[in-house]
């Protein structure tokens, strides 16, 4: 009995060496298991709140739109877009820059505040903004604000999987949107504006100039207060 318990003593030495090598290799395993769940949750989260925080599209042919990055204090670039068969509206029949007259200055003397949105059919943000801005639209129903969605279906049919996009006009109709839509069918005003993604919204004073930008429909944010106070800030300036 004596030599049996002797012989054991070697064996429980070594099975407690092995215990000792392998307790800091598990918990260094686990520390990095840890770790990598730590980062895990942080990116993830990222990513969901940058998607929370705006809906946007990107307009497909967005790489050949140079990077104008218009912001307010901006002169706003000019624009003539058709409406109907051979009809055209132009920006400065409404508002141009301090110490020049409006393009129909005698039959349209008075200076107004532009509101423009560029949109697409295919965009679904875009269509969840224009209700809004059909409300606004009819808010200021008199008052001296335009009101212009920039249409770029036309331009990006063309491109793969575009093909199929409604047509605007019977499109928004039916979705008792009135607004006036413009038909940037070559893409010109949307090159002119930088309008890289959908839907992209922007306010002018009546001296052309460029005072609120917005990108994207951002979901939960008070977006008609916010047009609202910049309008009536506007609308509220001296002529000149």
């Amino acid at each position: 009995m004596t030599h049996r318990i002797s012989m054991m003593k070697p064996i429980h030495l070594l099975l407690l060496l092995a215990l000792a090598i392998m307790v800091p290799i598990i918990a260094q395993d686990e520390d990095t298991a840890a770790v990598q769940d730590e980062v895990k949750p942080v990116v993830q989260e990222e990513d969901v709140v940058v998607e929370d925080e705006s809906e946007v599209v990107v307009v497909p042919d967005a790489d050949s739109i140079p990077d104008l990055n218009l912001n307010p204090g901006d002169i706003a670039p000019t624009w003539a877009l058709m409406y109907a068969p051979a009809k055209f509206e132009f920006l400065k029949n409404w508002t141009v820059e301090r110490g020049a007259r409006l393009r129909k200055f005698k039959s349209q003397p008075n200076r107004h505040v532009v509101v423009v949105s560029f949109f697409a059919t295919w965009c679904k943000p875009c269509m969840k903004e224009l209700p809004l801005l059909q409300n606004l639209y009819e808010k200021y129903d008199g008052q001296r604000v335009k009101w212009f969605l920039v249409d770029i279906t036309e331009a990006t049919r063309t491109s793969p999987g575009f093909e199929d996009s409604p047509v605007a006009g019977p499109f928004l109709s039916k979705k008792g949107i009135t607004m006036q839509i413009l038909n940037d069918n070559r893409g010109v005003a949307k090159e002119r504006y930088g309008a890289k993604t959908l839907p992209r919204l922007f306010v002018i004073d009546k001296f052309q100039t460029i005072r609120l930008t917005k990108q994207g429909f951002h979901e939960g944010e008070d977006f008609e207060g916010e047009i609202s106070t910049i309008v009536d800030e506007l609308l509220a300036e001296a002529e000149e």
